[in-house]
This record gives structure tokens, C-alpha cells and sequence, in this order.
């Protein structure tokens, strides 16, 4: 009896330090909510209205111009932290647009998600730069829908990576926290930048884009990934999004989350709107 006392103490023990080692590995990382990979399927959603934020006036928005070093040009649109305290550096959003945003107005990269960061209680509640270029050639090119259909980058996404370099170089960003968020060919953008950029994002959000071929995958496997997309996308199908999940689950990647959302076709589903549950998410990553 005595001996067996003793194995259930040594037992007890082993768990202990066990449930010590998983706490640690929490705190080391981003939370324990998203130490394994999640996939879920979400019903009965609604798409965002098309006319959403049609009353957002781009002069809330500042706007400037950048040359790449290849010669590129990009005009692009920012916010600043509403709130900024000098001293403290702040995370960084870059916002990227679909294609129907190409050109040089310097306007109509400003869409419906765009639009959202400067409604005036999500500027408040997240204080952060948030950079909109606009693309003057698509950003990501792509071929028909197929089992291995992926985006590849273009020269104009390259400069706009070039642009966040010098914007972070002479605004206060904090460099540990900056992030790809877009949608359609900015959602396909979004997942390409890290591919152009090893160490430049905490974070992406890829909303109904083209996932980068499998090759790429090394590049993720230590970064935080939201993929949103409806899965009666005909423009993109969810396809390429889940073919790259499967991958990067496969080489081991663990802070990833897949919405896959029933019915829904090629928009944002309505709950990205004020969306606290992926902003707030997303503004916990860190890169290490």
C-alpha cells in the first residue's frame, strides 16, 4: 500500500510540473487559446453591407506619396493613433485593397474594411497606424481556380513592403507589432507579404483571398494567422485557403484560425464590423 501511495504522489508530481511546462509555453507565446491550430465553421451569417461606411469621408484620412527603390510609385492614405503619448510606439496595420481598388486617385483603395478603422469607436479602442496604400498594378496575380492554385507576388506589393520600412522608420511603430490585413487581391496580399518580408509581421488577416503555394508555408509556421472566407467564394474559392491550412498544419504551425463561413460568397461576412473579436485578437500578437 505504502508503494502505491508513493507512485500516486510521484504521479501527482509528474502532472504538476507538466501543467507548470504548459502554462509557461502559454505566457512564452501568444495565449493558450491559440496554441493549436482551430478550424470552424460559422452558420447562419450575413454578408457586410455593400454600402457600409459610404459616409466615412476620405479627408479623415491623411494622405502622402512614396517611391520604392525600383522606381515604383504609391500613393497611399494613413491614420495615426488618435491618442498618441510621446515616448510610446505604437502597432501598425498595414490595410490592403482588392482589385477593383487599383489605380492612383489615391481614393479608391479606400473600401469597406479600410473604411472601418476610422469609424470613431474602433479608432479609440485601438490606437494604431494604419497604412492604405493603393496599388497602381495588381498586387497578387493568380491563375483559374484549381487543386493548386496560388498567388504570387508583384512588383507593387514589394513596394509597398518597401513603404512600410520607411514609414516605421520615421513614425514611433512599434516594430514587434506590425500586421497585413486585407481583403479579395489584398486578402491574397495579405498572405504574400510574409513571403516578401520573413521578419517583418506579428500577424496576418486574410479575408476570401488566394493562399501562397505550399513551398511557403516554412515562412508561417511561427506566425499568427486569421483566414476569413466564405465558402461559396465563385471570385476565390476557399480552396487554395484550405489547401495552405492543411499545410502548415502539417509542418507544425500552431497559432492558426480558420472561419470558414457557410454560405457566404465573395465579401466580408457582417460580423467583421465592429469586429472586436479578430481586432482585438489580432492586436495581442507579438512577434518574438
Amino acid at each position: 500500500m505504502e508503494q502505491i501511495n508513493k507512485n500516486i504522489a510521484l504521479l501527482l508530481m509528474q502532472n504538476i510540473w507538466l501543467s507548470i511546462l504548459i502554462l509557461a509555453s502559454c505566457i512564452a507565446t501568444s495565449g493558450c487559446e491559440s496554441i493549436t491550430p482551430k478550424y470552424n465553421i460559422i452558420k447562419n451569417s450575413t454578408s457586410f453591407a455593400k454600402d457600409a461606411f459610404g459616409s466615412i469621408e476620405p479627408t479623415k484620412f491623411d494622405t502622402a506619396d512614396f517611391q520604392a527603390s525600383d522606381g515604383t510609385k504609391l500613393r497611399y492614405r494613413f491614420l495615426t493613433p488618435s491618442h498618441s503619448i510621446q515616448g510610446k510606439s505604437y502597432p501598425l496595420v498595414l490595410q490592403l485593397h482588392g482589385s477593383g481598388g487599383v489605380g492612383t486617385d489615391n481614393l479608391t483603395q479606400l473600401d469597406r474594411l479600410a473604411k472601418t478603422w476610422a469609424v470613431s469607436d474602433v479608432r479609440e479602442r485601438y490606437q494604431a497606424y494604419v497604412l492604405i496604400p493603393q496599388f497602381p498594378i495588381r498586387s497578387a496575380n493568380y491563375g483559374p481556380p484549381s487543386s493548386d492554385q496560388h498567388a504570387e507576388p508583384t512588383a507593387a506589393l514589394n513596394a509597398a513592403l518597401e513603404l512600410v520600412e520607411d514609414f516605421t522608420a520615421h513614425h514611433a511603430v512599434d516594430k514587434s507589432k506590425i500586421y497585413a490585413v486585407g481583403f479579395s487581391m489584398g486578402g491574397s496580399a495579405a498572405w504574400l507579404s510574409p513571403t516578401l518580408r520573413p521578419n517583418l509581421f506579428a500577424a496576418v488577416v486574410p479575408v476570401s483571398g488566394i493562399a501562397p503555394a505550399d513551398s511557403s508555408a516554412p515562412t508561417f509556421k511561427n506566425l499568427s494567422i486569421l483566414i476569413i472566407h466564405g465558402n461559396s467564394d465563385t471570385e476565390n474559392p476557399i480552396t487554395a485557403d484550405r489547401r495552405f491550412f492543411n499545410e502548415l498544419v502539417r509542418i507544425g504551425g500552431k497559432n492558426i484560425q480558420f472561419r470558414e463561413y457557410d454560405g457566404i460568397d465573395h465579401q466580408l461576412p457582417a460580423e467583421i464590423y465592429p469586429g472586436y473579436w479578430w481586432r482585438d485578437w489580432l492586436f495581442k500578437q507579438s512577434r518574438q
